[in-house]
């Protein structure tokens, strides 16, 4: 086990690209760091540098205590597993899972051990006998990492491991790798497109856009405390509501313009952001969580923070339901959004002078689709960005 540390690293291409834009990060012994990110933002470039199956172009990269840029990939000490398993298919589980230490004559007697134990961690020792044809496709993943468990590298290195399993081995895959690595305690850096992967599985998750680093930290903090639009957009499913506000100042109370609609504002939401207030009067981005909103008629209403809005289109998921719907205002229409919006393939975030919110609300809701109805705004769980440096404010 290791820690692993990328100080200002960078990837710049022959034809000119910058992959990777001087990212710091540290990886530490026994942590599991997750990157994620859209397509083409340079997660797994990352992961193939720190493999060394990419050069770096600037900067140091350490694993323990050596300085490795220029160590070959044989030569690191890690365990790479692959979206594509990458199995002998004339081999049987056994000897897929020996091969490697075969290639390095560790003795017999310590290949067998070192097999045997991977295998019951895995719960493949009743497969051992099996090649890979024979295998579902969970169990061929499980093989992939039993390969990688018996080197006891210093750091595993995953890149999207699960991204060819149905949804439901997915889930399953996912609870089998947070098990596993946590029971053997070794550094795990693992790249994936998909947030819940990167939610359920890291202790820490870095967020990427365009080869620069957008925040580090743990899953909670990224849905509670986004950095920027970007992270706030990314991270959350149904993703954060996003939409242009104005808030002014009345007396003792502050209230939040969207569209045609006001709204009082709790001040709790002051005390938490007390930049908030250099912004008054102001056009801000505003974000609100699907679950910060509820159906008016079995909510609580006496703040007064309520949307009048058109539904849309209702999902009921059984433990709550999903309300699609309407309001007159200004959608937020900045690159980060749009790119976001590209990268879900949606085509348009708004239509003109509509913007379409998600709230998760109560399964007792009678909500219908073509309801009018008021929704309830928890305005001291909102989320605030400047809409010139997309950053939250504070």
């Amino acid at each position: 086990m290791a820690e692993v540390v990328l100080d200002k690293i960078s990837k710049v291409y022959v034809d000119g690209t910058k992959a990777v834009d001087s990212i710091d990060l540290n990886i530490q012994d026994g942590e599991f760091l997750v990157l994620v990110g859209p397509s083409g933002c340079g997660k797994t470039t990352v992961l193939r540098m720190i493999a060394g199956l990419e050069e770096t172009t600037g900067g140091t990269l350490r694993i323990g205590s050596r300085v490795v840029n220029r160590v070959p990939s044989r030569d690191r000490d890690l365990a790479m597993v692959f979206q594509s398993y990458a199995l002998y298919p004339h081999l049987d589980v056994h000897d897929n899972i020996a091969f490697g230490l075969r290639l390095r004559k560790v003795p017999r007697p310590e290949i067998e051990r070192l097999v045997n134990n991977a295998a019951t961690t895995l719960g493949l020792m009743k497969h051992l006998g099996r090649r890979p044809r024979a295998l579902s496709g969970g169990q061929r993943q499980r093989v992939a990492m039993g390969r990688a468990i018996v080197r006891n590298p210093a750091a595993f290195l995953m890149d999207e491991p699960l991204s060819n399993l149905d949804a439901k081995l997915r889930v399953q895959m996912r609870t089998e790798i947070a098990r596993i690595t946590r029971q053997l305690g070794v550094t795990t850096i693992y790249v994936t497109h998909d947030q819940t992967e990167a939610m359920t599985l890291g202790d820490r998750v870095a967020v990427m856009r365009h080869g620069v680093l957008q925040q580090v930290a743990t899953p909670q903090e990224l849905y509670d405390r986004p950095a920027n639009l970007f992270v706030a957009g990314f991270i959350g499913s149904p993703a954060m509501n996003l939409l242009t506000g104005v808030f002014t100042e009345h007396g003792d109370t502050v209230r939040l313009r969207v569209g045609d609609q006001s709204m009082p504002v709790a001040p709790a939401l002051l005390s938490a952001r007390p930049g908030l207030r250099g912004h008054f009067g102001r056009e801000i981005a505003v974000g609100i969580r699907p679950e910060d909103m509820e159906d008016a008629r079995i909510a609580d209403t006496r703040a007064g923070a309520v949307l009048r809005a058109s539904v849309d289109l209702t999902e009921a998921l059984g433990s709550d339901i999903l309300v699609h719907f309407g309001v007159n205002a200004t959608a937020v229409l900045t690159e980060d959004i749009k790119e976001l919006a590209r990268d879900a393939g949606v085509e348009s975030v708004a239509g003109d002078g509509h913007v379409g919110l998600v709230a998760r609300v109560s399964p007792r809701s009678q909500v219908r689709e073509g309801d009018e109805v008021d929704i309830v705004v928890d305005t001291a769980r909102l989320h605030v960005f400047d809409m010139d440096s997309g950053l939250s404010i504070w």
